[in-house]
């Protein structure tokens, strides 16, 4: 060893004594360390946990439905008609997106005008699946279209066929003659032999009899068969007096008059149309596209284009009497026909003050009360 002493590294030196003339001469190792400030830190820390709050709620949807602008459809493209005449206008119907969200979706539908949140219990009610809420939305389609073809068809002065498929039993009065004979779900196709096809025949031909007489019902049986969807039996029923509570729940009984003792509906209907007129929905559900089915039917079938060359959006169910029903999603709607370039939107009287809100300056609302007032507009072109 030399006689040398370490310096203690632990002894920061004191760089008033020491003698420098420039900073830059100063070692590295003598500069005192500056303190880094928290913020940046602070921050850093507050991102990282909202990234990992966003990744942990992306995939959880929230107890809510986004309800967006749907497509808008050409109704040609839905219809066919055996030699359709030519049109230069359009017929749209209005359809509105579903979607459940998640937070950032909540988020961002709070933010665009187009778009409402509606619960989830409003749009598919609790115990009810996706796939069931599909199926009923599928359904209404089904009978939206039959409706759409029926005032169609009668509006332009066909015969329409109405056929029935029976008188069917939903359930037995306290004291019955059928009950060890009948089963809810049976199907009355005739009594004495005398085909019945809807419930005011089979209460025609069961009135006027006496206790003690002998009926015979022919029914049709629904089975659980893939391949037969019923057996038909013959079974004779022995009328008994009559004994029911009226609309006040009084009871009323007269010993002279039979009674078979069973409640009916109108079976299965099904309508025959004079015209084939093919509607391809193409799994799209809901009943909202009714009324525009029935103008681009009428629109097909006559030779005068019902819409004068012009864009022609519209939504509303329909009914057998023409009477045009208020929907939902009016808004989305009427922003879908404005993206779609449409001049006017036919709507159902329950959303037209809705309706001209969202529409503003951008297209023209036509109230809509029946299939006639949609017709009389449109002779206004």
């Amino acid at each position: 060893m030399d006689g040398t002493i370490a310096p203690d590294p632990s002894v920061a030196p004191d760089l008033e004594e020491a003698d420098f003339d420039d900073w830059e001469d100063v070692p590295e190792s003598l500069r005192p360390r500056r303190k880094l400030p928290k913020w940046p830190f602070v921050l850093a820390a507050i991102v990282f946990a909202l990234v990992v709050g966003i990744v942990a709620a992306w995939p959880i949807n929230l107890p809510y439905y986004a309800l967006s602008p749907g497509p808008v459809n050409d109704v040609t493209d839905f219809i066919s008609v055996d030699e359709p005449n030519t049109v230069e206008g359009d017929l749209f119907f209005l359809t509105v997106s579903l979607q459940e969200v998640n937070v950032l979706e909540y988020v961002a539908a709070q933010l665009n005008r187009e778009v409402d949140l509606s619960p989830r219990e409003n749009i598919r009610p609790a115990g009810t699946t996706q796939e069931q809420l599909r199926d009923q939305n599928l359904n209404l389609m089904n009978q939206s279209k039959q409706n759409a073809i029926y005032v169609a068809l009668t509006e332009l002065g066909y015969d329409v066929v109405f056929e029935g498929s029976g008188a069917r039993v939903t359930a037995f009065t306290e004291v019955s003659a059928a009950g060890d004979v009948l089963e809810p779900g049976d199907v009355i196709v005739a009594v004495d032999g005398t085909p019945v096809e809807f419930l005011d025949d089979a209460m025609s031909l069961l009135g006027g009899r006496a206790p003690g007489d002998t009926v015979e019902l022919t029914i049709e049986r629904p089975v659980d068969d893939p391949d037969v969807a019923s057996e038909r039996k013959v079974v004779e029923i022995t009328l008994i007096p009559y004994r029911a509570l009226n609309e006040d729940d009084e009871l009323i009984e007269d010993p002279d008059r039979g009674m078979v003792g069973v409640f009916l509906e109108n079976g299965e209907t099904e309508i025959v149309f004079p015209v084939e007129v093919d509607i391809d929905s193409q799994n799209i559900g809901g009943p909202s596209a009714g009324m525009m089915f029935t103008l681009e039917i009428m629109n097909q079938l006559t030779e005068e284009d019902l819409t004068k060359g012009n864009r022609i959006a519209g939504t509303g169910t329909i009914r057998q009497d023409g009477t045009v029903g208020a929907i939902g999603g009016i808004k989305q709607k009427v922003y879908g026909a404005i993206d779609a370039g449409a001049v006017y939107v036919l709507v159902p009287d329950g959303n037209y003050d809705e309706a001209i809100l969202a529409a503003g300056d951008d297209i023209t609302v036509v109230r809509v009360v029946t299939i006639d007032d949609a017709l009389d507009f449109l002779a206004t072109l």
